[in-house]
C-alpha cells in the first residue's frame, strides 16, 4: 500500500512541476517578447491569464506541505506564496491603473526565472530522482538576485495602488454595517507594506543554500 502511495505522489509531483514549468515559460516568453515589441506598458496585458494561471496553482503547494506530500515546511511555503498571490490578485488584478507601470516588467522577469528554474528543478528530482548539478547551482544562487528583484517590485506596485485603494474605497468594509465589522483594505496594504516577512523567506533560502551546495565531508 505505502509502495502504491509513493508511486501516485511522485507521478503526481512529476506532473503538477512540469505543467506549472511550462506555465511559467509562457509567461516569460510572452513578458521578454512584449518587451522587446511594444515595452513594458503592454506586459501585463500580454501575461495576465498565464500568469494568473500559474501563480495561482502555487495554492497547491501550500496544501502539498499541510498533507506532507513535500518536506517543505508550511512556515517557508505560506509567505511566499500567499505575498505572491496578494500582488497577483489584490494589486495587478483589482487596480488596473498600475498595470502599464515598469515595476511589472521587473516583476514578471524576476518570478517567471525564479519558478522557471524550481519547478525544473523538482520536476528533475520527481522524475529522475536526482538534479543536474549546473540546476542545483541556478536553484540556489539565482535567488540572490531574483528575490530582492522581485520584492522590491511586489512593494513598489503595492505602494503604486495605494492611492487607488484609498480613493475607490475597494475591499473596503464600513461601519455602519450588520455584522459590525469594518475592514480598511487600504491600511491593510500599509501593514503588509512595512511587513518584513519576506526576510524570513530569503533567510530560509540562505540556509538552503548552504546545506545544498557544501561539499560533503571527507571521510
Amino acid at each position: 500500500m505505502a509502495g502504491i502511495f509513493s508511486s501516485i505522489r511522485r507521478i503526481y509531483l512529476v506532473l503538477y512541476n512540469w505543467i506549472v514549468f511550462l506555465g511559467w515559460v509562457q509567461v516569460f516568453y510572452l513578458a521578454v517578447k512584449t518587451l522587446r515589441e511594444s515595452g513594458h506598458q503592454s506586459v501585463y496585458a500580454a501575461v495576465e491569464k498565464p500568469l494568473i494561471l500559474a501563480q495561482s496553482a502555487a495554492i497547491l503547494e501550500i496544501l502539498h506541505s499541510l498533507a506532507g506530500i513535500v518536506r517543505s515546511p508550511v512556515s517557508a511555503t505560506l509567505p511566499q506564496v500567499s505575498s505572491r498571490l496578494y500582488v497577483t490578485w489584490g494589486i495587478l488584478y483589482s487596480f488596473p491603473e498600475i498595470r502599464t507601470h515598469f515595476l511589472v516588467g521587473s516583476l514578471v522577469i524576476s518570478w517567471s526565472i525564479t519558478e522557471i528554474i524550481r519547478y525544473s528543478f523538482f520536476g528533475f528530482k520527481e522524475a529522475f530522482g536526482f538534479t543536474p548539478s549546473w540546476l542545483l547551482w541556478l536553484r540556489y544562487s539565482t535567488f540572490l538576485l531574483l528575490y530582492p528583484s522581485g520584492i522590491t517590485s511586489e512593494v513598489g506596485l503595492i505602494y503604486h495602488a495605494l492611492p487607488y485603494m484609498r480613493e475607490s474605497g475597494k475591499f473596503s468594509i464600513r461601519m455602519p454595517n450588520k455584522w459590525n465589522f469594518a475592514f480598511d483594505y487600504y491600511y491593510n496594504a500599509l501593514l503588509i507594506w512595512f511587513y518584513p516577512g519576506q526576510s524570513h523567506m530569503y533567510g530560509y533560502m540562505l540556509g538552503q543554500r548552504k546545506k545544498a551546495l557544501s561539499k560533503p565531508k571527507a571521510e
